[in-house]
């Protein structure tokens, strides 16, 4: 499988470390930044196996929500680091995207691509 290529783990760490604190990526965002065979899925699988060295709390789903409840004791983990780093969470989980993702150098995406309430 090629997530288990240590090339293709450390792709992903790469972006990963680069986040900084108080601010999130999704999986499917670091998918696309990576480009053809990376996926969600493989990048959530390769996040799982990140070592201290790598901010993997960083790295939520696409909804904003926190993905490793069942992964992690306490189960709130993710949520718990993520707040230490001043994100703001719902009551029902969810941080806001529009305010906490964050953008590699060169992968910001246009204005049009953003998503808008108004569309």
């Amino acid at each position: 499988m090629i997530v288990n290529d240590k090339k293709y783990r450390e792709r992903v760490y790469a972006i990963v470390r680069q986040i900084p604190p108080g601010r999130v990526m999704t999986y499917g965002q670091i998918a696309m930044i990576l480009g053809e065979g990376y996926t969600a899925r493989t990048v959530g699988y390769v996040m799982h196996g990140a070592g201290d060295e790598v901010p993997w709390q960083r790295v939520i789903n696409s909804q904003g929500r926190c993905s490793t409840g069942r992964l992690t004791l306490p189960h709130n983990l993710q949520q718990e680091i993520l707040e230490s780093e001043g994100i703001e969470f719902t009551k029902s989980g969810k941080c806001d995207l529009n305010k906490y993702r964050w953008y590699p150098k060169g992968s910001e995406p246009d204005d049009d691509d953003r998503p808008s309430l108004l569309s």
